[in-house]
């Protein structure tokens, strides 16, 4: 996924990784054009999933 793609999916994906994991914040789920990766490193620390499983899951909503 690119990051055009992952821009697209994310403003659907935010309320659903805040269903799933409850201990998501919104300033967790803040996410900033170019900061991709810092935030899929901010996800993985609060699910324990790898940065690839993390993309798939967002990739899937």
């Amino acid at each position: 996924m690119n990051e055009e793609q992952f821009k697209g999916k994310w403003n659907q994906a935010k309320g659903k990784l805040k269903q799933k994991y409850a201990d998501l914040t919104d300033d967790d789920l803040l996410y900033a054009e170019g900061k991709s990766e810092e935030l899929l490193g901010r996800l993985q620390e609060k699910t324990g999933k790898t940065k690839e499983d993390l993309k798939k899951e967002i990739d899937s909503f």
